[in-house]
């Protein structure tokens, strides 16, 4: 008995650190990068479908993402966005060297690095060049770890606060 109870416990205990693993949405939406920007580009899902907004990404980020869907970038279109927001641009060649690293978690949140190179089919580069860099913010929501934001390098900045905006312009509210 004491030995089922042992193989008991080890198992919830695996399962609840599969749980809460902040790598795990991040390598998710990583990976579906990968997959459509390869140079044989496969079907995929998109990074924001109902699925994954009930999975893989925060109450808060859900609310805000569906809210600017109502407002399409397209008139044929269901996306806020007229560009990849995790390549950061209509354009990109494929994925190379990838790396994903943890942040030290701070006030509940844990702050995932991802650095790749989508740039290096576009021929010379600059002296100062440096691979793209994402910051996803993750926090543990119901159990489980979930996106809350997606911070891009540069002016793109947050993207749940573009997509805050993009729903509020969408509603006419004054910024």
């Amino acid at each position: 008995m004491k030995r089922f109870m042992l193989v008991v416990l080890a198992c919830a205990a695996f399962s609840t650190a599969q749980a809460a693993d902040p790598a795990a949405p991040v390598n998710e939406i990583m990976q579906e990068a990968v997959k459509g920007w390869a140079e044989e580009a496969q079907a995929g899902e998109d990074y924001f479908s109902p699925a994954r907004l009930g999975r893989i990404y925060s109450e808060d980020f859900a609310k805000a993402y569906r809210e600017a869907a109502k407002f399409p970038a397209y008139e044929e279109g269901d996306s806020p966005f007229d560009y990849d927001v995790i390549v950061s641009g209509q354009d990109s060649c494929s994925i190379k060297d990838l790396s994903v690293t943890p942040g030290a978690p701070a006030d509940g949140k844990s702050d995932m690095t991802v650095n790749f190179d989508n740039t290096h089919c576009f021929g010379e580069r600059p002296a100062d060049w440096k691979p793209s860099e994402l910051h996803f913010i993750v926090i543990e929501e119901g159990g489980k770890s979930v996106i809350d934001d997606i911070v891009r390098a540069g002016d793109a900045g947050s993207l749940k606060s573009e997509l805050q905006a993009i729903a509020s312009q969408g509603a006419g509210d004054p910024q």
